[in-house]
């Protein structure tokens, strides 16, 4: 591998591929398999490279208080915070069904570990890659042991510092140097003012051989081609068949429609940033033609006149003759024929 690469089942994701796009469905299936189907087939369709879900072992992972906690309003699925929490949670028979849905529609099936047993979990479900919440960039033991899984890593930054990114990346890298590094900002949703996207070339700059990324909650599609002009590689957005179910992010997730966008517009947005050679089109040629100036003869001129800067005129149509900034070249040379009005000079009509 380069210096800059992450491969997910066979993909390399690099500085020149397209960006590999997440749709992080979450719970935004409410705990409805038949709707979690949809969303991965939708997401396969709209052009993603894998749909995300995120893995809990609830009754280890909460103290008891907070899973007993109540738990009301529009957002609940539970009167307390666990039920709530257990009610969308998916299990073997769920992620199993998932995991076949995404491979037959051409699909990654990956998802965010927010345990050590929701690790062991995905590993036995055979995973291509594992997420890694912002929320666990400090949490280093949990780093690790995803580490030593040897799957590709994505790790968001949310809520963090360069500290807490540095030691992350400190852990994970002398383990495992397949991994990316998300930007990401723990707001839900989140203005373009908090973005920060230039963090993206801090993180390249500072993180040669990671691959960077962008894990957005804000709306819409658009500032995520930002994210990849600016070399973010991996760029996740929150999935939904509708923004206005409850729960607490649908609100800020994309639907279908604008999620083909996405996929859309960063593969356009590949295509226009190029190769970075500055270099003249052939398709330009018709253009600069019409537009372009060539160095012709300001009157009729005969041979042996010596050449001054009144005898030269700057005309269109360009393409072909001599440019203007070879105008130096004629002045104070022989003609060695004559010349008519409006008749290109070329370096052989000159001694």
């Amino acid at each position: 591998m380069s210096s800059r690469e992450l491969a997910i089942a066979g993909r390399v994701i690099s500085d020149g591929s397209d960006a590999y796009v997440i749709a992080e469905i979450g719970h935004n299936h409410e705990g409805d398999l038949d709707k979690a189907e949809e969303l991965v087939l939708k997401a396969a369709a709209a052009g993603a490279s894998a749909a995300k879900l995120q893995k809990r072992e609830n009754t280890t992972l909460y103290t008891k208080a907070m899973y007993d906690e109540p738990y009301t309003g529009r957002n609940s699925y539970g009167a307390t915070y666990g039920a709530h929490r257990e009610a969308l949670e998916f299990g073997h028979h769920e992620y199993t069904h998932l995991a076949k849905v995404a491979g037959e529609a051409g699909i990654d099936f990956i998802s965010t570990a927010f345990d050590f047993a929701s690790v062991d979990f995905l590993v036995g479900i055979g995973v291509p890659a594992i997420k890694l919440a912002s929320a666990d960039l400090t949490n280093t033991p949990l780093l690790s042991y995803a580490a030593k899984t040897g799957l590709p890593l994505i790790m968001s930054s949310g809520g963090a510092d360069m500290t807490d990114v540095r030691r992350a990346l400190d852990v994970v890298l002398p383990i495992n140097s397949n991994v990316a590094m998300l930007q990401c900002t723990a707001i839900y949703p989140v203005s373009a003012t908090d973005l920060n996207l230039s963090v993206i070339g801090t993180y390249r700059r500072e993180f040669p051989h990671v691959v960077v990324g962008f894990s957005g909650h804000d709306l819409g599609p658009d500032l995520s081609y930002v994210a990849y002009a600016l070399g973010a590689r991996v760029v996740e957005k929150h999935f939904t068949l509708d923004r206005t179910r409850p729960g607490s992010d649908h609100h800020f997730s994309l639907e279908p429609e604008q999620l083909g966008e996405l996929v859309a517009g960063l593969r356009r947005t590949r295509e226009s940033l190029g190769s970075g050679e500055k270099r003249q089109l052939p398709a330009e040629a018709p253009a600069l033609r019409k537009l372009g100036k060539k160095l012709v003869a300001a009157r009729d001129l005969d041979t042996g006149h010596v050449m001054t800067e009144d005898d030269i005129a700057i005309k269109s149509p360009g393409g072909d003759g001599m440019r203007p900034y070879l105008l130096g070249q004629v002045v104070g040379r022989t003609l060695r024929a004559p010349l008519a009005f409006d008749a290109d000079l070329s370096p052989d009509l000159l001694d």
